[in-house]
């Protein structure tokens, strides 16, 4: 079933949220459903390196990571409306917030902490994980980007409960509502539910 709400829309859908939320898988649902680009920022920045983003940040480390994050972005500031998945990261930068919000309408995919967190395990290829504390090192991520999401997010769906496929329906059921709004934004919580 093809979703014609989001070409109403005129602009792209950004997925943010912390690692573990689901941004890749449900990008991936979402693409299937609208017929429209796909573009993730950690995939464009291991093809920039020729290596996987553990091995970027082994060798080159977080910091060049980040600007290279940052250039995927503003790459994809085009006018072509898309599905675009970002790192957990992406929002740390004050131009990336800036960038993501002229871009498109910006989706937190968010979960309970402890949801997230074993999602994220299960990966094993996160290299902000890898540390003595990986449970403390992810609280401590969590806490840092919470008021971040918040203050890019346009809507806010909870992925703690549900498959990609039903994250993928509500984010285009709250796209109908909120391209029909045409109220301010109002920002949205840390801790909103």
């Amino acid at each position: 079933m093809r979703y014609s709400s989001v070409s109403q829309i005129a602009k792209s859908v950004v997925l943010i949220g912390m690692m573990g939320a689901g941004k890749s898988s449900v990008g991936h649902c979402l693409q299937r459903r609208t017929a429209l680009a796909l573009f993730d920022t950690d995939e464009i920045v291991a093809s920039k390196f020729g290596m996987s983003i553990p091995e970027i940040f082994a060798k080159h480390g977080e910091e060049e990571f980040r600007k290279s994050e940052t250039e995927a972005l503003r790459s994809l500031a085009t006018t072509e409306q898309a599905i675009i998945v970002t790192g957990g990261g992406i929002v740390l930068r004050d131009e990336n917030i800036e960038i993501l919000k002229r871009r498109g309408v910006a989706v937190w995919l968010d979960g309970e902490e402890e949801t997230l967190f074993k999602r994220a395990l299960m990966l094993g290829n996160r290299p902000l994980l890898h540390g003595d504390n990986p449970r403390q090192a992810f609280a401590q991520m969590l806490r840092t980007r919470l008021p971040l999401y918040a203050k890019t997010a346009h809507l806010r769906i909870d992925t703690s409960a549900l498959t990609d496929e039903e994250v993928g329906i509500a984010i285009l059921t709250k796209l109908r509502r909120f391209h029909g709004s045409q109220q301010p934004r109002q920002p949205i919580p840390p801790t909103a539910s």
